[in-house]
């Protein structure tokens, strides 16, 4: 079975190909929209991805090796994201479907994060730690979904980074050889100041972080201990939360995943946490942990196979649509 991928949430159109079995990936193809300045502008995303779209699927096609008629599914992501950008993957998917006869299979980008990271990881049942610029959620399957047990309550930890080091005057580019500059910057800083550490129970929250951050800036702190201090407040509040729900779920493995999950100092800081847990750590690598198409194509593989599909009428965007929404019939 062959399923297509398409993922169109945020900044990337990517279009993945995968098989059920060996190997699993067959293609992988993606365009990143790049602001010049400021953050994402929706818009501007979506008519990127509305140019990059016909390039972007047959490269997939060509990497792989086949034609649409080899291709038993069409996957889409249809939220959670920027509206824009979800009804550009959404019109293709519906396209491909409709002009090829395809079953086409709805996706939840958030789920999409998790299954692509079990896959390239081989872990079995984790804790989830999902961390990326709209996401920051502590969860795990129990009783036929994946249950959050802890998440932001305003801003997410990768838009937290990226606005703070975009009004600093350090982005973009955001990231430089795989390092974020947030850590870049951090490197260099020394002293802790004082800010905002701001847990509730299984929550965290960041609007006050970055307020208090900028206004050091602003004051005269020395930049690098103002990265330095943000970085240690924010991940060491992450790792707090993420050890409450090992305690309370049990589970033996923790999955990091999303874009943030390629710092190399929040995975240390995660190996301290799970080895005096008694729990092993596993983290995406940087390939899969941003927006890609694979995990798309790898969800709806999963969901076709338990009969899964949407008519294309019915494929409707969900800006909202949580991770504790979707039922995952597939893991028992």
């Amino acid at each position: 079975m062959k399923v297509l991928g398409i993922e169109s949430t945020a900044h990337t159109f990517g279009v993945g190909i995968v098989s059920d079995s060996s190997p699993y990936i067959l293609a992988d193809a993606r365009a990143k929209y790049e602001p010049e300045k400021g953050g994402i502008h929706p818009r501007e995303a979506a008519i990127h991805h509305m140019s990059a779209a016909p390039d972007i699927v047959l490269k997939a096609l060509k990497e792989a090796s086949l034609t649409m008629r080899d291709i038993d599914a069409v996957a889409v992501a249809l939220g959670p994201g920027l509206g824009p950008c979800l009804r550009v993957g959404a019109t293709v998917a519906r396209a491909l479907a409709l002009t090829f006869n395809k079953p086409l299979v709805p996706v939840n980008h958030a789920v999409a994060h998790i299954e692509v990271g079990k896959l390239v990881t081989d872990v079995k049942d984790p804790l989830v730690v999902y961390l990326s610029g709209g996401n920051t959620i502590i969860a795990a399957f129990i009783d036929g979904r994946y249950r959050v047990f802890g998440e932001t309550l305003d801003i997410a930890l990768g838009n937290l980074i990226d606005v703070f080091v975009r009004e600093v005057g350090l982005a973009p580019p955001y990231v430089v050889n795989g390092v974020h500059q947030i850590d870049r910057c951090a490197e260099k800083g020394s002293r802790m100041i004082k800010l905002p550490y701001v847990v509730k129970g299984q929550d965290v929250s960041f609007s006050g972080l970055l307020t208090a951050s900028l206004r050091a800036v602003k004051s005269g702190t020395p930049l690098e201990d103002v990265c330095y201090s943000l970085r240690e407040v924010a991940y060491s509040s992450i790792v707090e939360v993420a050890e409450r729900g090992l305690a309370h779920t049990g589970k033996k493995e923790v999955l990091l995943v999303g874009g943030v999950a390629a710092s190399k100092y929040l995975r240390e800081k995660f190996e301290v946490m799970v080895r005096s847990r008694g729990a092993t750590l596993k983290v995406v690598p940087p390939k899969y942990a941003v927006d890609n198409g694979v995990m798309i194509a790898w969800t709806g593989l999963l969901a076709f196979k338990e009969g899964i599909t949407v008519s294309p009428d019915k494929a409707v965007i969900r800006q909202r649509w949580r991770l504790d929404q979707v039922d995952i019939p597939w893991m028992h």
